[in-house]
């Protein structure tokens, strides 16, 4: 019995022709990764590359950059970017919920640090004015023209974070008796989100004459010296007297 190979898939042997499938080796032999472990990966490709467009649109702006600008920015294909964003909407979207994340995850790392009230809220305002200050100014604007959606994620996810974590601060603040037991904690709450709102809009702080990061300090003194108790007020006039010193 005698066979040889005459063409590649098909065996001679004996006169007859056997058809047989071929595979090319590197497909017959290539790793099988598992499906858990390619979308663990995926994940952390994805993450990554919303780190790195938060920190764009951050230092450059929205509206002025596209979907070829971020490629070329973060020294990645179009195919990359395309493989975990459908279009710059989605991008900005995912972007804006890494932040509300982040900010969270921050606070919340905060309020573990059983500092009291007063201290926890001045660690937090600080916190804020550090995030503001690395933003460029057209950012607001542009997610509310541009990308309305977006937008409207950011301002739901903060404003409900902002009223637990002040509403949070006030009981904590009576219960130390650092602010005054006849606080009504929901007015007050709402109260400083309003102001809050404020301290955002050109219109009542035009940029060329106020800081942001001042307006927010200012914000967090009159806050505090208007809800604090004598004991809480004491407490704020050592801070101020150590910081001068």
């Amino acid at each position: 019995m005698t066979g040889r190979v005459s063409r590649v898939g098909t065996i001679c042997h004996n006169g007859n022709e056997i058809t047989c499938k071929t595979f090319p080796l590197c497909a017959t032999f290539a790793p099988r990764w598992p499906v858990g472990l390619v979308r663990r990966r995926m994940e952390l490709k994805k993450k990554e590359l919303l780190e790195q467009v938060m920190k764009l649109f951050m230092r450059l702006g929205i509206k002025s950059l596209t979907m070829d600008d971020v490629a070329t920015q973060l020294r990645v294909s179009k195919k990359t970017l395309y493989e975990h964003f459908s279009d710059k909407n989605d991008l900005v979207e995912q972007v804006v919920t890494t932040v509300c994340k982040h900010h969270r995850g921050c606070i919340e790392g905060i309020c573990t640090k059983e500092l009291n009230a007063i201290d926890e809220h001045h660690e937090i305002t600080k916190f804020i004015v550090a995030q503001v200050g690395g933003v460029h100014p057209s950012v607001q604007f542009d997610l509310q023209k541009y990308h309305p959606k977006a937008w409207s994620i950011l301002d739901d996810c903060e404003k409900m974070d902002a009223h637990r974590c002040v509403s949070a601060n006030l009981r904590k603040g009576i219960k130390e008796g650092l602010y005054r037991d006849d606080l009504d904690v929901e007015v007050i709450t709402r109260l400083y989100l309003a102001r809050m709102d404020s301290t955002w809009s050109g219109q009542v702080f035009p940029p060329e004459q106020f800081t942001v990061g001042d307006v927010l300090w200012k914000h967090f003194e009159y806050h505090i010296r208007g809800i604090a108790s004598k004991k809480g007020i004491e407490q704020v006039e050592r801070k101020a007297k150590k910081a001068r010193t």
